[in-house]
């Protein structure tokens, strides 16, 4: 059974923490928000490693049995073909990385208007995202033109990948501005879900009726 002196206990008193949620100032959650996001965003930005990415590109060309047309559609499937095992084997040996890291590192893309591959590859060092980059549009052309007689398209290197002079990942400044960002939302939803103050939470004691004095009380009588 609750006691009398339990349940003559404020509400506010019970509750001291929310008490102290809901008097905080408006703006001080969305500036706790924003600073933790910046703080963490920073942290991201500066203990991540860097990242090279570099881009060779090649060009499909249509041999004088063929079309413009066909030759788009042949860079097409090359660009879907330029990951799979049969070119990444032997991209390996020219790259000196086993197969499993041109897998996850390297990238390949087309053009819906040109006949044109790029491969990309990305890793923390710069000349080794170039070697990668350029180890699979080499065995990509080779392959390819082992069957240039029966397509009747060619692959020729466009250009080749260069040694990139800046990190393709982003810096810790950037990272800072996203986590600011995203840490001032969270801060203003934060505000849209806290506890309203109350009649319960106002810190003003109740008035209380003093004592009678002496000559109040003998002119009552």
């Amino acid at each position: 059974m609750t006691s009398m002196a339990d349940s003559a206990t404020p509400p506010a008193r019970r509750h001291p923490a929310r008490r102290r949620l809901r008097a905080l100032p408006t703006w001080s959650l969305l500036a706790a928000g924003t600073l933790a996001g910046a703080l963490a965003g920073g942290a991201y930005g500066v203990l991540t490693p860097p990242a090279y990415s570099a881009t060779a590109y090649i060009i499909a060309v249509p041999g004088a049995a063929s079309d413009p047309q066909a030759a788009l559609g042949f860079a097409q499937a090359y660009g879907r073909v330029a990951t799979q095992l049969a070119v990444l084997g032997d991209a390996q040996v020219w790259a000196g990385v086993p197969v499993s890291t041109l897998r996850e590192s390297v990238r390949s893309a087309t053009s819906p208007d040109a006949p044109m591959v790029a491969v990309t590859a990305t890793s923390a060092r710069a000349d080794l995202a170039t070697d990668m980059a350029n180890a699979v549009s080499r065995s990509l052309i080779r392959h390819a033109n082992d069957t240039k007689k029966a397509t009747h398209v060619e692959l020729l290197q466009f250009s080749r990948a260069a040694k990139p002079a800046k990190p393709s990942s982003a810096s810790p400044k950037l990272t800072g501005l996203v986590g600011a960002s995203a840490g001032g939302l969270l801060g203003g939803l934060a505000l849209l879900v806290r506890p309203r103050r109350t009649a319960d939470d106002d810190p003003r004691p109740a008035a209380v009726p003093g004592p009678a004095t002496a000559a109040d009380a003998h002119g009552q009588l």
